[in-house]
């Protein structure tokens, strides 16, 4: 009689949607990404919870800001965390995105900065964001991620943006003394990349390109190398707080905590707790990875540059030259879990990319995958306590430019929970994420039609 053998990880859920989902799912395999298939064996976890564990701090999600934040409660806090995963260590968007370290934290540029704050608070958010990327580059020494160095090129996908363009370089070189140039479609072509679209473009000269799942994996190391313990296959189902302890129920037991960072980004469940439910929306993007490309075919798109490239889309794309001479892009996708395996939106993202490069017109796609951005309802961040009464803290709402920050933004929530956050006084450390309030039911219907809206805003001449 043959025997059933039950898999190690339960398979994969290409159509789990963290707005209409109870949960992630426990045990869960890793999306079938580029990056995990190329980043060698994980490191060791502690395994699934088993029994019940007191604890100073629980951090909920093991992506790069829980990870982070781990790393910084020991090193600068000498706190040891217990993090908690549903699924595999890194299992969301940390292992699913570009793998693009740019000098951002949000959705917002330094133009909408000034709008939304002023200058005086415009250039503390530099600061901080400048701050964030000297820690990313001190993190990723001590990692084997493959880093791309060089700059980050944001490329006019037609001549109209251009005037925008040159605004915000001067905007940057002006007022926050940083030294972006723009450069002409000639010189995109003849240094970085022969995108057939390219009018010109904004060169910053911060951006480093990395291998997203050797970075979660080499967070995953520094945090239990310096103390910390991390529990896949530990949902959190149930939140109880009795007096000034948490008590997080998983499978295997209960996690009692004095403070509880979360850090589950866009795969936040909605029951999770009060202080995150809608507070986000997640917004599902694609990304496809080419087979090998040819030497004629290297040529023939002008690849050049290795360096994060980012078109100025409103539904961006996001692309690099691979150091195994693949090409990844990436852009947004369906609106919900149910739709995001439907060919048409790997179609989209296919013609996007064969616009700017012709020569590949046809290639064969090694993978294709897709995850869940945490888009916040003003588009930029926050890392904070959302109520003085409560020892909860969250850090999220990065909009799709996690890679780097997040290392900064789980040093900050480490800062925050140790109770040494007196001087972080800017405006995504002081405010909770904002609610969409009375139009929750309806930011499906809402983001349908944006998107549309941005779409022919996009591409109109």
């Amino acid at each position: 009689m043959q025997k059933h053998i039950k898999p190690l990880f339960a398979p994969y859920d290409p159509h789990y949607d963290p707005v209409v989902d109870a949960g992630p799912g426990t045990n869960r395999d890793y999306a079938p990404t580029y990056w995990i298939d190329t980043a060698g064996r994980p490191p060791e976890d502690d395994g699934p919870v088993m029994g019940d564990i007191d604890c100073d701090v629980a951090i909920v999600g093991s992506g790069y800001t829980g990870l982070s934040a781990a790393i910084h409660l020991a090193r600068e806090h000498g706190i040891k965390a217990v993090v908690l995963e549903a699924n595999r260590v890194a299992w969301g968007c940390s292992t699913r995105n570009g793998g693009q370290a740019q000098m951002s934290s949000g959705r917002l540029k330094r133009s909408q900065w000034i709008d939304r704050w002023g200058i005086d608070v415009a250039k503390k958010m530099h600061a901080e964001v400048a701050e964030g990327f000297d820690l990313f580059r001190s993190l990723i020494a001590e990692i084997d991620c493959e880093p791309q160095d060089g700059g980050h090129l944001y490329i006019a996908h037609k001549p109209s943006v251009m005037p925008a363009l040159q605004r915000e370089s001067d905007l940057l070189n002006d007022v926050f003394g940083y030294g972006s140039r723009i450069v002409s479609r000639g010189e995109v072509h003849a240094d970085f990349v022969g995108d057939a679209e390219a009018a010109g473009a904004m060169y910053e000269p911060d951006g480093i390109s990395i291998h997203a799942a050797r970075l979660a994996f080499g967070y995953q190391k520094l945090a239990r190398d310096l103390g910390a313990t991390i529990h896949p296959s530990s949902p959190v189902s149930g939140w109880e707080t009795q007096g000034k302890m948490h008590h997080l129920t998983t499978p295997g037991g209960t996690v009692r905590a004095r403070a509880v960072g979360i850090a589950t980004a866009g795969y936040t469940s909605p029951g999770l707790n009060s202080l995150t439910s809608h507070r986000l929306m997640p917004i599902l993007s694609n990304s496809i990875v080419t087979r090998v490309l040819t030497p004629a075919e290297i040529e023939a798109c002008g690849l050049k540059s290795r360096i994060p490239l980012t078109d100025t889309r409103t539904l961006r794309h996001y692309y690099r030259f691979l150091p195994d001479n693949r090409l990844q892009i990436g852009s947004r996708s369906a609106i919900t879990g149910r739709d995001a395996a439907n060919p048409k939106h790997l179609k989209v993202l296919v013609d996007g990319m064969e616009r700017k490069f012709p020569a590949l017109a046809g290639i064969e796609l090694d993978y294709s995958w897709w995850g869940w951005v945490d888009v916040s309802h003003d588009m930029m961040p926050r890392i904070c306590r959302p109520d003085p009464r409560q020892s909860i803290f969250y850090a999220m709402g990065y909009g799709g430019n996690g890679v780097m920050y997040s290392a900064q933004a789980g040093r900050r929530l480490a800062q925050m929970i140790a109770g040494k956050s007196g001087d972080l006084d800017l405006p995504i450390f002081t405010s909770p994420l904002p609610h969409h309030g009375l139009l929750t039911p309806f930011r499906r219907l809402g983001q349908s039609l944006m998107y549309r809206w941005y779409h022919h805003k996009d591409e109109r001449p």
